[in-house]
């Protein structure tokens, strides 16, 4: 039985990969700071006969994640898929971005990605075999308006999943990323409707396939990129976005 550990899986996209991923036969660590949603999800999942433990760390924090690591691991055995999809989003004008702002961002989406993938490439490495799996973001392919910090973490996300595949690859682990569109029911999605002078409608309008994305297409790529199938795909950005960026 595979193991994988999904980061900001309590909600929105990482709930559903965790869900789509569980159906697959992983068992799964459903890791967030949000450790009551955590559980709701991994209980679905026991539900519906998988099998998943909650787990609780801030991803910036190398002792917290060091601990859920450890105990998903004792759970169900060595961690060979990841899925790091923890992250923050905020649209502030470029002129009024502080140091503190654009620090928090690369903390949370670039070095936290790095801390857990980290940790977790060892069993990857021990195994032989390992799929990595990042979620990064459209905006960082094509620039975002309010976002340069935003868009540059997950550039740098980008960056490092080509570096990654380089690396690892003659060790038998994968390492792509996922940049979704903007994806409904999620909490950055929502915020940054919120926070964006363009109508809901507009941005829907922009793309050839005229509706939102789901989590669940977001969970469906990186099921195929976990896969056995998927062995010779590394270092792609595989966009799901409704053809915004073809």
């Amino acid at each position: 039985m595979k193991v994988a550990l999904v980061t900001g899986a309590a909600t929105g996209i990482g709930a559903a990969i965790c869900r789509r991923l569980a159906r697959d036969g992983i068992a799964i660590g459903v890791l967030d700071i949000l450790i009551d949603d955590a559980r709701t999800v991994a209980d679905q999942i026991g539900g519906a006969g998988g099998k998943a433990i909650p787990l609780q760390a801030d991803i910036t924090d190398r002792e917290q994640v060091k601990a859920a690591v450890a105990k998903l691991r004792d759970a169900f055995g060595a961690i060979t898929v990841l899925v790091n999809n923890a992250g923050i989003t905020a649209m502030v004008p470029f002129e009024d971005l502080t140091d503190a702002q654009w620090d928090r961002m690369f903390e949370v989406n670039t070095k936290g990605t790095f801390i857990v993938t980290q940790l977790v490439v060892p069993d990857m490495k021990a195994a032989g075999w390992g799929r990595i799996v990042n979620i990064s973001s459209s905006s960082a392919q094509s620039g975002a308006p309010l976002m340069a910090h935003y868009s540059a973490s997950k550039g740098a996300v980008i960056a490092l999943t080509k570096t990654l595949a380089r690396e690892l690859g003659p060790l038998g682990i994968t390492c792509n990323n996922i940049p979704p569109r903007f994806v409904m029911n999620t909490v950055m999605s929502e915020k940054h409707f919120d926070d964006s002078h363009k109508s809901r409608e507009e941005w829907i309008k922009a793309g050839p396939i005229r509706r939102q994305g789901e989590p669940e297409d977001i969970a469906g790529a990186c099921a195929w990129l976990v896969s056995d199938e998927a062995g010779y795909v590394t270092g792609q950005t595989i966009g799901v976005n409704g053809g915004r960026y073809i």
